[in-house]
């Protein structure tokens, strides 16, 4: 392996790779960065904390804020192909957690509260910052994304079933009993059949309660079904990572198992 010449090498080998001592423990700084600004937005939340230390915590947010946004800078500047990482999933993600409190900056009136409420809880989505340092992750979103037509399937067949329940409801227990319309009844459906069980509405008619059984021992029936598709590519996908090498840097696949570099973007490959 050639070390790096240039700073932009350097810092690159140091923010990108995991494979030196420095690369590891600027990993493990960031994941406590990320884990202690979303504690503090967390705690920030609750109003006694809030009207006490607002101030406090008004200062870590800016902090981590613009810590990140230094990262996020850096990472633009060290990547061979700083287009590929800034439209990926973790550059998006970069970016996202940066822009809700400059955004927050112009939108200061009381009236504004709830956009303010929500750009500050879409602060919570720098967790999604730690998928990037667990590469077992990207096996499973890989895994997910192959089989998400089996998924659609298995939702598009399961929204039949409760609809079909819901309606069987409606027609049998009716409004004495709390199912005052089809959607109410549909509600009753998803409800049971995810095996939730709230009680707030309940069938009271012998019938009803036949037809309430048959949902409960379809929900316990069906939750095998997702279990075992996300399995197979689960285990599929596992099985092409040892024979096939990913990009850490554009996530590309496809490569030669004897290639050193990325054909895409020039990056040095590591299983």
């Amino acid at each position: 392996m050639n070390k790096p010449k240039t700073l932009r090498e350097k810092t690159y080998q140091v923010i990108f790779g995991t494979d030196t001592p420095a690369g590891r423990n600027f990993d493990l700084l960031l994941i406590c960065a990320i884990l202690l600004s979303v504690f503090a937005i967390m705690l920030d939340s609750i109003e006694g904390p809030h009207l006490k230390y607002g101030a406090a915590f008004l200062a870590v947010e800016w902090f981590f804020t613009l810590l990140f946004t230094v990262e996020y800078a850096t990472r633009l500047w060290c990547s061979p192909n700083p287009k590929a990482y800034a439209r990926g999933f973790y550059g998006i993600v970069d970016l996202l957690t940066i822009l809700p409190t400059y955004i927050a900056l112009f939108f200061p009136s009381a009236s504004l509260l709830l956009v303010v409420r929500l750009l500050r809880v879409l602060r919570i989505f720098r967790v999604l910052k730690l998928f990037q340092y667990m590469g077992e992750t990207n096996v499973l979103m890989r895994s997910l994304l192959m089989a998400r037509r089996k998924i659609f399937v298995f939702l598009f067949s399961i929204s039949i079933i409760i609809v079909i329940f819901g309606s069987l409801m409606y027609v049998v227990e009716g409004p004495e009993y709390g199912f005052i319309n089809i959607p109410t009844s549909i509600y009753w459906a998803v409800v049971t059949i995810t095996t939730v069980g709230y009680g707030d509405i309940t069938p009271h008619t012998n019938f009803g309660r036949i037809i309430a059984s048959l949902a409960m021992l379809t929900g316990y029936a069906i939750l095998a079904v997702p279990t075992g598709i996300i399995s197979a590519e689960l285990v599929s996908e596992m099985q092409k990572v040892k024979t096939h090498k990913r990009c850490k840097n554009c996530d590309s696949s496809g490569h030669d198992s004897d290639a050193v570099h990325c054909k895409y973007c020039g990056v040095e490959l590591k299983l």
